[in-house]
């Protein structure tokens, strides 16, 4: 039995129980998630592929543009607030499937419209959709996973948004360009359309899935599983692990929303980059993404496996990632470009790595049927963030006309979250919402 002590109970001992199964059902349901993740970043990507066709065929304006993207921001971290409690309540299958077709529909849409203000219609449904992605893949992480292998699963398919990124600028133009731009919507959206029906088709709870061996349910369930209960909103703001959750949300996620806004503009201005060779650069920056975030996942859950505690292997897992992110304040003065890219491409690695473990946090410190709730507040507060640090970098390029602030903070981020992240939670405990000092 274990022992509950100020409110808190401590994480059990994942070195010790059932044996490495060989089966394999719960790689393919990450591989799913996977997929997903990549699916959606190409889907969110198409348009910003497409914009300077459609505003020279349109004549959209800078602002109206710009419109789109906040909308989309503000769209996408009010819905990963709903999505997270959605999810606790209907289940991982249901929720992951719902969001998929919200974004479908959305992505899809876009086909109808020329102006801005009609893709905005479209944006939204887009937005909302994709804002169940991760709440959804981290509730099925949560399903099929133990705790020593969960960031190793979340850092797979986490890197999933990369291949997005990777993809989308290769395969678009060419289905732009040879069917005309509409197509680039629908052919992607009908991809999305197919992972749907290959999921329902696949994915059950690991106890109703048929095909799944006894000792492989064994190893997913060894961790202690806790039995679904109503949670109400103000409750889970006196866990200290929400508080942990959100502000490392608000402190990695404005910096990753950066690199992915602002990175074609830096090689633009500081290498004199062209639009038609951002391919080489923008590739190699989210491979290294890849490698870090597979990496970020595999480490920590490498410790727990050699027997170290939960909260040493994911801490140290985090300030590794955290030390590949302090050279980027060095980019803005490199002496080539791909002295430059290999900078930005060791920070986006070291993003990715701190995000596997960090969205590992939930899943390791709350009782599951709230990880969804604090998941979604933990989106919205990273969207929060996100919009202040936008505000921030349009303000340094327009006064100060450089990058160099904008880099010095996203290198000091990560260890200012881990620090934060510390101080918060000392040690990785398990919320009891029954202990009477479970309140931070």
């Amino acid at each position: 039995m274990v022992t509950t002590v100020n409110g808190v109970t401590p994480i059990p001992d994942t070195a010790t129980g059932p044996q490495k199964p060989a089966g394999r059902v719960r790689w393919i349901v990450c591989a799913l998630l996977f997929a997903a993740v990549v699916l959606s970043y190409v889907d969110r990507l198409v348009l910003p592929t497409l914009k300077p066709e459609l505003q020279a065929r349109y004549g959209w304006s800078e602002s109206g543009y710009a419109d789109l993207a906040i909308w989309f921001q503000a769209g996408y971290g009010i819905a990963y607030v709903v999505f997270g409690r959605l999810i606790d309540r209907i289940g991982a299958r249901a929720g992951y499937a719902l969001a998929v077709a919200l974004w479908t529909v959305g992505h899809m849409a876009h086909a109808l419209f020329t102006s801005t203000s009609g893709m905005l219609i479209a944006r939204i449904p887009l937005a909302i959709g994709e804002a169940g992605t991760f709440p959804a893949a981290i509730a099925a992480t949560n399903e099929w996973f133990p705790k020593r292998e969960r960031a190793f699963a979340i850092g797979i398919f986490n890197a999933g948004s990369n291949v997005g990124a990777i993809l989308t600028p290769l395969v678009v133009p060419v289905i732009a360009l040879t069917l005309g731009w509409r197509w680039a919507f629908i052919l992607t959206g009908l991809l999305t359309v197919v992972w749907l029906v290959a999921w329902l088709a696949f994915y059950r709870r690991p106890r109703d899935k048929k095909a799944l061996s006894a000792e492989e349910l064994a190893w997913i369930e060894a961790d202690p599983v806790e039995p679904v209960r109503p949670v109400k909103w103000r409750a889970l703001f006196g866990f200290r692990q929400t508080w942990a959750y959100m502000l490392g949300r608000f402190l990695i996620d404005p910096v990753w929303w950066t690199f992915l806004f602002w990175l074609p503009d830096f090689f633009n201005k500081q290498f004199g980059v062209k639009m038609q060779d951002f391919g080489p650069p923008l590739i190699a920056v989210y491979i290294l993404a890849d490698i870090g975030s597979v990496l970020g996942g595999w480490a920590s859950s490498r410790f727990i496996g050699r027997g170290w505690s939960v909260n040493r292997s994911r801490k140290t897992a985090m300030f590794l990632a955290a030390l590949c992110a302090v050279p980027i304040a060095m980019a803005p003065h490199a002496p080539s470009l791909w002295v430059a890219v290999a900078l930005v491409g060791l920070a986006c690695a070291g993003h990715q790595g701190f995000s596997a473990n960090l969205y590992a946090l939930p899943g390791d410190t709350m009782p599951r049927w709230m990880t969804g709730s604090v998941v979604g507040l933990g989106g919205l507060s990273g969207a929060l963030g996100g919009m202040l640090m936008a505000k921030f970098a349009g303000a340094i390029l327009e006064t100060v006309g450089s990058y160099q602030p904008i880099f010095v903070v996203a290198s000091c981020a990560y260890l200012v979250a881990l620090a934060v992240i510390h101080l918060i939670l000392p040690r990785y405990q398990i919320a009891d919402p029954d202990g009477e000092k479970a309140t931070a």
